[in-house]
């Protein structure tokens, strides 16, 4: 194990090297290998108790993201990087906030959350857990479809919105809407993307759109149009078909979670994704319930098949504002961007702060 620490464009980056990072990305291209934390501006994104917002269910004025922000997601605007940020005030509600940058470093926020529970008819899945962990593709007619996880303080269930100008929202309810599927468990929707001038954009593999979903084990649902959801079942039994699992003795023995969008490349599909370390039989070199994230590829014309895997983290928490938390031992990945000819990955540390790796 190796760490080497630099400074960059007047910024001090840190790299540890180790698993997917060393002679293993070395062996195969197709992983994203490389990211080095922006150690000198880590975190980028701080909890504002000055953020207030007239909450339409309340009905009172409220610090709406005075406790924690973190898990965003991120897209590039007219040569910007737009965050889009889970937010929680006092209560433990979760709001989306925006903010911008010039740099991808340095954000200047929006002062009002841009989606959150309101009075319409998803108020019964948003409230009063909020609106959590977004996901966010541009549309091939000039929009955005994000994903989102809506909690009732019970169920967390995976749903999705259109904008056109990623202020004004159109909720369109969870993805899985069939009565089999309406109340369980779902989140954290990865659609499989490409990149086309800069931006991500939900594209078709066999005349369907694709996303992965789940915070356990990986499922996937299918579309024709974006809008009407199916989730992807066996036949023979009729479940959820499951295309990546936890692995024991790994960093992800205990769970295995999508992180931002699912990239089409030339060698496949790109899944980024979150793993967290069981409680025994496990990554014993990191700590018990840990997050920490690997990455996944998947065949380019079957996004159900699993080809490649790597074994060990490409980034896990070892910054005090990664340790010490909401949550503690947490990097959740869950925004990236090609910006300036880089890459930028944004994370939630400890569920408190966001910080940002840069490529």
């Amino acid at each position: 194990m190796m760490r080497i620490s630099f400074i960059f464009t007047g910024i001090f980056f840190s790299f540890l090297f180790i698993g997917c990072n060393s002679e293993e990305s070395s062996k195969q291209s197709w992983i994203m290998d490389g990211f080095v934390k922006a150690d000198s501006v880590n975190p980028v994104m701080l909890p504002d108790t000055g953020q207030v917002f007239d909450c339409p269910i309340s009905k009172t004025t409220i610090h709406w993201e005075e406790k924690n922000v973190l898990n965003p997601t991120a897209l590039i605007r007219d040569n910007k990087v737009y965050l889009i940020y889970r937010a929680q005030d006092s209560m433990g509600t979760s709001r989306l906030g925006m903010a911008i940058s010039e740099d991808g470093i340095h954000f200047k926020k929006n002062p009002k959350p841009i989606l959150y529970p309101d009075q319409d008819s998803l108020l019964k899945y948003e409230w009063k857990g909020g609106i959590e962990d977004p996901r966010i593709v541009s549309t091939d007619n000039g929009g955005y479809i994000l994903t989102y996880t809506a909690y009732d303080g019970k169920t967390a269930r995976l749903c999705f919105a259109f904008s056109k100008d990623l202020l004004h929202w159109e909720k369109m309810g969870p993805v899985l809407k069939d009565e089999k599927y309406i109340h369980t468990w779902s989140k954290s929707g990865a659609i499989v993307s490409k990149e086309i001038n800069g931006n991500m954009s939900a594209t078709k593999i066999n005349g369907k759109y694709w996303m992965y979903f789940g915070d356990t084990n990986l499922f996937m649902a299918y579309s024709d149009d974006l809008k009407h959801w199916t989730a992807a079942e066996n036949e023979e039994n009729k479940k959820l078909i499951e295309v990546m699992h936890p692995r024991m003795g790994y960093h992800d023995s205990r769970l295995v979670e999508p992180g931002p969008y699912a990239l089409l490349t030339k060698d496949g599909i790109l899944l980024l994704y979150n793993g967290s370390n069981a409680a025994n039989f496990n990554d014993s070199t990191l700590p018990k319930f840990s997050y920490s994230a690997g990455q996944a590829l998947f065949d380019a014309s079957k996004p159900y098949q699993l080809i490649n895997r790597t074994n060990s983290y490409f980034i896990k928490p070892d910054k005090d504002y990664e340790k010490v938390g909401e949550v503690n031992e947490v990097c959740f990945i869950e925004g990236l961007v090609h910006f300036q000819n880089k890459w930028f990955l944004y994370y939630g540390t400890a569920d408190s702060k966001i910080a940002v790796a840069v490529k």
